[in-house]
């Protein structure tokens, strides 16, 4: 059974996060500066202006004609241009190092949770806390649950949290995490100014 996930809060985005890692990990990588769901949309557009969302095809597209297809409106992100070059980035990536096999990253030759998240670290665009927020979602959603994920993921790893897209599966989960997300800024902020 295919687990249906709820980031982009449209079915046909979520459609494709679902079906295709290499959607999934490039919504993780529009995640940032732009709103959570918005971001997990934007493999669904490139999907769609490409007739089809292929590894290969986005790795090997022409650059410029690329960032068109990202930034025409409804652009994939705030920054579509830049985005565009990152989401090539990670393809190009993927395919040299993965044969274009997306899952390969946590399956191949059967890492544990610090190696996964090694190997998600190295990725183009992500830095520790998108990698571990996507081995949580893994973990959490996905049922990828390589062993000593959970201390390899932290906090992200957390049960009924509500920090991340990890804990994102529905509308109102949606909230939740922009609401935590919201009070640790505001904390932050509040300690910066004493």
């Amino acid at each position: 059974m295919t687990v249906t996930l709820c980031l982009a809060q449209e079915p046909e985005a979520d459609k494709l996060l679902s079906e295709d890692p290499f959607a999934l990990l490039t919504g993780m990588l529009l995640d940032q500066q732009f709103p959570l769901e918005h971001a997990f949309r934007g493999p669904k557009k490139i999907a769609d202006r490409m007739d089809g969302f292929d590894i290969n095809r986005i790795a090997e597209a022409d650059p410029e004609a690329f960032e068109e297809l990202a930034a025409t409106p409804p652009a994939i992100h705030r920054y579509g241009r830049s985005m565009a070059r990152r989401t090539q980035e990670l393809a190009r990536y993927v395919v040299e190092h993965y044969d274009g096999d997306t899952a390969a990253i946590w399956r191949n030759g059967d890492p544990d949770g610090k190696e996964v998240l090694r190997r998600l670290k190295a990725l183009p665009g992500y830095g520790d806390q998108k990698a571990r927020i996507f081995l949580a979602l893994l973990g959490k959603q996905l049922g990828v649950r390589p062993t000593g994920w959970e201390k390899a993921a932290g906090a992200y790893s957390e049960k009924d949290s509500r920090r991340s897209a990890a804990d994102i599966t529905d509308a109102e989960s949606l909230l939740e995490v922009r609401a935590f997300k919201k009070r640790v800024k505001a904390e932050a902020k509040a300690a910066a100014a004493k």
